[in-house]
């Protein structure tokens, strides 16, 4: 079968691979992918890997490089093992792809997201999104309504990091807030806040296109460039008595961002850390005490959460469809995938692959 397999830095192949044993274990769930995104982390790979792609045996999954990649994709069941009850073959399925034990500290929590073990599906597991066939867990498939296009049930994902970034915010009905960075998860985090209820946002993004990709999501969105606008201050001058915003979400993971973050939320105000730093941030903790502040850090998202994000994309709340830029075929994942998203001069939100 035809797969996109990452190998190393600049390398990714498409490539014919075996296809899965059609010997399924009483929990496997054989499927076939229909729309896959790309994710900032496969452009990270991409760019300087192998970083979370394993490079010997995972320590849960046994998995190794090359890798299928795709982790954020939608899929029709093909076959399920003998236990599996949760879907049926033909099903159309939203995919969640954190593996993970359910016996460990954390699994018999209910957090799997934060397993010292976890794998992921298209990063760490023997299969992905970007191939025909894959083998995932049953509790990695979640049945999607026939009014949620393949397109949405892909971004379903991606979406649960910015649900999460605006659950851990406090965000709530006339809440004030600042998103920092507005790539992929920072539009999406931009839709989370409006439909939590959030009746000012401010949007930092030094990309003109992506400025005018947030006033097309939120028309009232108040858009600024920090590269030449000073945030902090516009901020305190556009809310009540210059005190700042409820809730800063940092969705970039520069030192920068994360400063301006801390200098545009109230006291008592939240900043909510959902951008990856890729290096140390050197921070003004001071600042964070006169401020009494809160800071929360995000990793991934609770696995729980997909039913709650399904339904708010099918009752409209969360036009995850909006930011998806295009659309094109594996043969073409390199050129017009991973190396279209590096090129400063092409304007990508999110780029959909499909095999």
């Amino acid at each position: 079968m035809k797969a996109v397999r990452f190998h190393a830095a600049k390398d990714i192949r498409v490539e014919d691979v075996p296809a899965p044993s059609q010997k399924l274990g009483a929990n496997d769930v054989l499927i076939r992918p229909l729309v896959t995104g790309i994710c900032g982390t496969d452009l990270h790979e991409y760019i300087a890997g192998p970083i979370v792609t394993p490079q010997t045996p995972h320590v849960y999954t046994g998995a190794t490089n090359p890798q299928i990649l795709g982790h954020e994709f939608s899929a029709i069941v093909a076959d399920r093992g003998s236990a599996v009850s949760n879907v049926k073959v033909g099903d159309r399925v939203s995919i969640q792809p954190l593996i993970s034990p359910r016996n460990d500290y954390y699994g018999r929590r209910g957090l799997y997201h934060l397993s010292e073990q976890m794998g992921c599906v298209g990063l760490s597991w023997a299969w992905g999104g970007m191939a025909e066939y894959a083998v995932v867990n049953d509790y990695n498939v979640a049945g999607v309504p026939n009014s949620v296009s393949d397109v949405q049930a892909a971004m379903i994902e991606p979406a649960a990091v910015a649900v999460y970034a605006v659950d851990r915010g406090g965000v709530t009905s006339g809440s004030t807030v600042l998103i920092s960075g507005l790539g992929p998860i920072g539009a999406l985090t931009l839709l989370a806040a409006r439909a939590a209820g959030a009746a000012v946002i401010f949007v930092s993004e030094p990309n003109a296109y992506r400025r005018n990709l947030a006033k097309q999501l939120v028309p009232d969105a108040i858009c600024l460039d920090p590269t030449k606008d000073d945030v902090p201050a516009f901020i305190r001058e556009h809310t009540e008595e210059g005190v700042g915003v409820d809730v800063a979400i940092e969705c970039v993971g520069l030192e920068a961002s994360l400063n301006c973050c801390a200098a545009s939320v109230r006291r008592q105000g939240k900043v909510v850390q959902t951008g990856l730093h890729m290096k140390p941030a050197s921070i003004n903790a001071m600042l964070w005490a006169l401020k009494d502040i809160t800071v929360e850090a995000t990793w991934c998202y609770p696995v729980q959460s997909w039913p709650r994000i399904i339904r708010m994309v099918e009752a409209g709340l969360l036009p995850v469809e909006k930011i998806c830029t295009a659309e094109i075929s594996a043969d073409d994942v390199v050129a017009k995938g991973f190396e279209a998203l590096l090129d400063k001069s092409v304007n990508h939100m999110k780029i959909l692959v499909t095999i």
